[in-house]
């Protein structure tokens, strides 16, 4: 499980003994095309790094129309809202092809946190990189489009 574990964009700075530490923590699931992995409004239980497959992340607008807002194939992770803030799912998560995940469970990703352990701090760390640099990305597209209007 350590080898699949390092090809996770999110756990590629950890060591294998801090991978194997991770490893007794993480729920393997696996869903069929079209399974729903959680519907908007489920409570959250955690954040989930795509194993294989592929993952569609959507909402359906006030007038019935299905918005994909993001996909997730090999290596991505989803779910990360679930382990810093306590809330309901907004969107809903779709296995588009067959799928297994890995879940690292909110409240078990809580007491590592409070064991104050370098392996939460890790994740954390690589979590905020990625998301900053979705956000300058977003920018960069918004931008574009001003621009260009």
């Amino acid at each position: 499980m350590i080898k699949t574990l390092k090809e996770q964009a999110l756990l590629e700075d950890l060591n294998d003994r801090e991978l194997a530490e991770i490893s007794k923590i993480i729920q393997k699931l696996k869903f069929k095309k079209g399974d729903h992995i959680f519907r908007e409004k489920d409570e959250t239980k955690g954040l989930y790094l795509v194993k294989s497959g592929k993952v569609e992340i959507a909402k359906v607008t006030s007038d019935g129309w299905k918005q994909t807002l993001a996909v997730f194939t090999k290596g991505h992770f989803f779910g990360e809202l679930s382990i810093l803030e306590k809330r309901r799912h907004e969107a809903f998560a779709i296995a588009a092809e067959n799928t297994e995940v890995y879940l690292i469970g909110k409240e078990d990703f809580q007491k590592m946190e409070k064991e104050v352990s370098p392996i939460a701090f890790k994740i954390l760390k690589k979590l905020t990189l990625v998301m900053c640099k979705n956000l300058r990305r977003m920018n960069d597209k918004f931008l574009n489009a001003l621009i260009s209007y």
